[in-house]
């Protein structure tokens, strides 16, 4: 769905600003959440896996989406959380409190042992511990995630000259950059600073017309 947004700003300077409501996909996996879980859930589904096991911080959409979602579809649910001294307090926290409900097991784990997410070393260690899972990565950001935030833009979005996305771990905006239409310009806006981003993006996008703009 495709939302006007109507302000005097815009219509002073003869621009058309629309707002793509992936808020209302869902009512607890909205949004990119819900695109970037959507073909990773048939993939553990296909490989016959019983256990959902991701990464977030304390306050991670993520965290609550996949949770959600792996309520929904039968699957058990485990969250490797960044900060030990969360495991204390975390039912102060509205996000692990609510992925809680939603049946989510945590492990809690300290800043330095988190930024091993991706080593495969690491993630063995979580195997034998947990047993066998489907690993969505921190943020959700895999190949099917793009593959189901290449879905976002449909043929109704080809009039628009520019669009624009927040970006976080830069699979939305890989997705919306890979379905782009000719003459289209994508725009990120970016959460964090750093050339890493944009060195992540090149390795998951096929088109060259998009550029990321960073905070002050």
């Amino acid at each position: 769905m495709n939302q006007l947004v109507e302000l005097p700003l815009f219509a002073e300077k003869n621009v058309t600003v629309v707002l793509k409501r992936e808020d209302l996909l869902h009512p607890f996996i909205s949004g990119n959440k819900f695109r970037k879980l959507k073909y990773n859930i048939l993939a553990a589904q296909a490989e016959g896996k019983n256990t959902l096991l991701t990464f977030g911080g304390a306050f991670s959409n993520h965290i609550a989406a996949t949770a959600y979602a792996a309520r929904e579809k039968g699957f058990n649910a485990i969250g490797i959380i960044r900060g030990q001294e969360l495991e204390h307090t975390w039912r102060q926290n509205a996000t692990l409190h609510k992925a809680h409900e939603d049946s989510m097991q945590f492990k809690f784990i300290g800043r330095e042992e988190y930024r091993q997410k991706e080593d495969s070393k690491f993630i063995d260690l979580l195997r034998r511990e947990f047993g066998d899972f489907y690993l969505v990565p921190e943020g959700g950001t895999n190949s099917l995630a793009i593959k189901g935030c290449e879905e976002i833009l449909t043929k109704e979005d080809e009039l628009f000259n520019c669009v624009c996305a927040s970006v976080g771990t830069g699979g939305t905006v890989s997705g919306l950059i890979n379905a782009s239409f000719a003459k289209q310009q994508i725009i990120g806006f970016s959460a964090l600073k750093g050339a890493f981003l944009k060195s992540e993006i090149e390795k998951l996008v096929q088109k060259d017309n998009w550029q990321i703009n960073e905070p002050i």
